[in-house]
């Protein structure tokens, strides 16, 4: 899992650049300056927990941390948390473009993806802590 967690990294951190370059060229007449503002909301956490997941897979390499349960859940997390919360605000900034206006269900997944982060945080903190 430490290599899958640098792969996840990369492949996260390549799809912010990627989303973010076409939230600020593809998107910015289609949706409200609001709805981009949002948008980019969800690349700067996307990308920001990329580099959490290269961290957990670097950590994970280390001696201190190899067998370490809450470095790896953290990892976990966070992959959940950058799906449900980036993915839902990308979903709510572009609803009304992409035809999911009635998809109410959307609003609630944000925080439960943001609630993720922080569980992913406090596991990273748990996992330091127990350390060799």
């Amino acid at each position: 899992m430490r290599k899958k967690l640098l792969y996840f990294g990369g492949i996260f951190a390549l799809l912010s650049v990627i989303l973010g370059a076409f939230g600020a060229h593809g998107l910015k007449a289609l949706i409200s300056a609001d709805q981009l503002q949002t948008y980019h909301t969800g690349v700067k956490y996307q990308f920001y927990h990329s580099f959490a997941l290269i961290l957990m897979g670097i950590l994970l390499h280390l001696p201190y941390f190899v067998d370490n349960k809450f470095i790896h859940r953290a990892g976990i997390l966070f992959i959940i948390g950058i799906c449900l919360f980036s993915g839902s605000v990308y979903l709510l900034a572009t609803r009304d473009v992409i035809g999911l206006t009635s998809w109410k269900w959307l609003g609630p997944i944000t925080p439960l993806g943001g609630l993720t982060f922080m569980m992913g945080w406090i596991s990273f903190l748990i996992g330091v802590s127990k350390s060799k």
